[in-house]
């Protein structure tokens, strides 16, 4: 079978660059290389199709192919959208129906060959998806890891600062392009079954587009993870390397006297639904964790995030400056440490040496669609403590059986308490390590990942496409951006502010 990935934000390149450095490098990146590569690996021709950036910042992803060079039935396919150089995922919307979606259908016909079927990721992928099948008919699945509507939730928007809110967010686009994919998506995958299938697809802005109690539109399909890259006994030529400079980090940031106790591990973007405040709540509210371990906040390309401005403003206004104002005030200073790490490898070279210190994997946010950083952490050898809205609950517990603390990340006290039972009871911190460890393992593989896909790709392809009946119009601007069709506040409003949310 022949497969396109669709992504136009992921920015892929065979060296993985900025991957841990920049906010629109997140887990998905790493989802669909891994799926992908899995998918090569099984005999079938796949395509990640990405968009081109020519700028001297981001050199990396200027050519129009790249490949992995250990997978030969991968090309990494880059085309035009909008202006040459980097724009964030949020500026992205006009420029795929204007430039990219013509761009890939060009690319096939001069080829002489489409795809069977693609896969489309995020709500952008999915509208390419949707405009791509409405031109060929080649069917697809969509994978949204995330939706509009819970981040509109997360960031608690009203009537009163839903106008600012949808300046930088651009939710009133992102929110028709959802509810366009998993309305014309052959099928929609899900990472959890109760959480993400029948939670966040049921949200009341979703309701008309797709029923979620329809076994033939959805199947759950965890991730999984790469234990090449995060297994306890890997080693890479400059694990040593990054080791020292961890070390380099923690001399700069804490006291001589701590530099040999456990670290409480956090790894995520610089947003608030990451909760990374909260947890510095946690660590400021409890004496037993301050005495007993330092707090280590691995950044994405923010080498020193807790003394200098960054220039994402959402992530200085509402995650660090509430941070520092906590370390003044509760003189946490010499106690605390965050600092970028540059690639997925770095990232698990740091998870193996702050193993060595018997450290805890800290994921505590307010909302986890999957979670794929704990299991990667585990497979690494640190025994995890995470939030229990989301994934962790089906992903780290089956049945009664727990392989990590689950905590309400709502909660300083909770939250505190689950870090203190690991790091200050050595024989849960052995029991959670070899129990997690197997767990992950045992359960998620990108191959089992990739067969499930794979089984849901053919029954589409072989499936008769659905009615015109059953499917919502596609919007007027995202069949022409201009601002005669642009998505309207009011539509917006009406679609979230309305629901019973």
């Amino acid at each position: 079978m022949h497969i396109g990935f669709l992504n136009p934000q992921g920015n892929f390149d065979s060296q993985d660059c900025h991957w841990t450095e920049h906010p629109d490098f997140g887990g998905q990146l790493v989802y669909v290389k891994q799926l992908a590569l899995a998918m090569a690996a099984q005999g079938h021709k796949v395509d990640i199709l990405t968009r081109q950036i020519i700028d001297p910042e981001w050199p990396a992803f200027a050519d129009k192919f790249d490949a992995y060079s250990h997978q030969p039935n991968i090309r990494i396919i880059r085309l035009p959208a909008g202006p040459e150089h980097f724009l964030r995922k949020e500026l992205l919307w006009p420029h795929i129906v204007e430039d990219w979606v013509p761009n890939i259908i060009e690319f096939y016909q001069e080829e002489g060959q489409f795809p069977d079927a693609m896969t489309a990721h995020f709500g952008d992928g999915g509208l390419s998806a949707v405009l791509i099948q409405a031109q060929t008919g080649i069917p697809f699945t969509f994978t949204a890891h995330s939706l509009g509507a819970l981040k509109m939730d997360r960031l608690h928007v009203t009537p009163e600062n839903i106008a600012e809110m949808n300046s930088y967010f651009y939710f009133g686009y992102r929110l028709f392009a959802e509810r366009l994919s998993m309305n014309h998506s052959g099928m929609n995958i899900t990472s959890t079954r109760e959480q993400e299938r029948f939670q966040q697809y049921a949200h009341p802005a979703y309701q008309g587009s797709v029923d979620i109690n329809d076994d033939n539109r959805f199947a759950t399909i965890p991730p999984g993870v790469n234990p090449d890259v995060f297994g306890a006994e890997v080693r890479l030529e400059n694990e040593e390397a990054i080791y020292q400079k961890i070390q380099d980090k923690l001399v700069r940031d804490i006291f001589p006297n701590r530099r040999t106790l456990p670290a409480i591990i956090a790894s995520s973007r610089l947003e608030p639904k990451k909760n990374n405040l909260g947890l510095v709540k946690a660590f400021a509210s409890s004496p037993t964790l301050q005495e007993q371990a330092n707090l280590v906040i691995f950044t994405k390309g923010e080498d020193d995030p807790l003394r200098n401005i960054v220039s994402d403003e959402i992530s200085e206004k509402q995650v660090l400056a509430p941070i520092r104002k906590i370390i003044d005030d509760q003189n946490l200073w010499g106690k605390i440490s965050a600092f970028s790490i540059p690639s997925q490898s770095a990232l698990a070279a740091a998870y193996r040496f702050f193993v060595q210190y018997r450290s805890v994997f800290s994921l505590v946010s307010l909302h986890e669609p999957f979670g794929l950083a704990p299991l990667e952490a585990a497979v690494a050898g640190l025994p995890i403590v995470a939030t229990q809205d989301g994934g962790p609950r089906e992903s780290l517990q089956k049945g009664d059986e727990k392989f990590c603390i689950l905590v309400d990340p709502t909660s300083s006290t909770e939250i505190a308490q689950g870090l203190e039972t690991v790091i200050s009871q050595p024989e849960v911190w052995d029991d959670l390590q070899k129990r997690g460890c197997e767990h992950v393992l045992r359960c998620y593989t990108w191959n089992r990942t990739a067969q499930e896909y794979l089984k849901i790709l053919e029954k589409i392809v072989a499936t008769p496409k659905p009615s015109p009946d059953n499917l919502l119009p596609i919007h007027p601007y995202f069949l022409d951006p201009t601002p005669d069709n642009d998505v309207s506040l009011s539509e917006l409003s009406q679609l979230y502010l309305t629901s019973d949310v």
